[in-house]
């Protein structure tokens, strides 16, 4: 009877990781891992930072909301040529609004493309 295969006579041998061993390979799994969240921490923050940068770069004036003005009345008044639709949502991009509701007495931003002239 023939055997395929190399018999070498050595006891077969089992991988054994000391614990410095487990350290460096726990090291190797865990830096990549490090570096991601890190770049993700960086790309997010200056993600922010533009954000607030780009709204309050720009040159604007501010209004003050009278009783019964809306965005769409204020629109209308600050920019009669354009579409009030236009105006609006400048303005609710510009101020971070959540909705379309002013209350009298808040001031908004009016970007300066619409604001008027004096």
């Amino acid at each position: 009877m023939t055997t395929i295969g190399i018999a070498t006579g050595l006891p077969a041998t089992r991988l054994r990781l000391t614990r410095r061993g487990r350290r460096v390979l726990t090291g190797i799994v865990a830096f990549p891992v490090a570096v991601a969240i890190a770049a993700a921490v960086i790309g997010g923050g200056a993600a922010l930072a533009s954000h607030e940068a780009g709204a309050s770069s720009g040159s604007f004036t501010t209004v003050t909301v009278g009783a019964g003005d809306s965005l769409w009345s204020i629109a209308e008044t600050v920019a009669p040529g354009a579409d009030p639709r236009d105006v609006v949502d400048a303005i609710v991009h510009l101020n971070a609004l959540d909705g379309v509701v002013v209350t009298p007495g808040e001031k908004l931003a009016i970007p300066a493309e619409y604001a008027p002239s004096h």
